[in-house]
């Protein structure tokens, strides 16, 4: 196991977390989500076998709907506007759908 450095660790979550704060912007724009809705962005192991090592997981909070949980098979950083495109039809679906 590699020693980590307690700096590279502080630097490594400060761009961690910037790149989360802009994906929020970007998809709370790409869904047109209210100010008082709320969007989280997460990366975890991703189990499925054909899936990378880690995933995004969006969790959208629309005021008054059910959470919805939807992913994005990449990490973080590796997210395209296509991507965030095809996040937003799938939102539109399981609005649509009630669920």
């Amino acid at each position: 196991m590699a020693f980590v450095s307690l700096k590279a660790w502080r630097a490594r979550s400060a761009e961690r977390s910037a790149l989360a704060a802009a994906l929020k912007r970007d998809i709370a724009a790409a869904l047109g989500l209210e100010p008082a809705d709320a969007v989280t962005v997460n990366e975890i192991a991703c189990p499925d076998p054909g899936c990378p090592d880690l995933e995004t997981i969006v969790l959208v909070m629309r005021v008054g709907e059910p959470t919805r949980a939807l992913r994005i098979r990449r990490t973080m950083d590796a997210v395209t506007p296509e991507d965030l495109a095809v996040l937003a039809e799938d939102e539109r679906a399981l609005r649509a759908a009630g669920t």
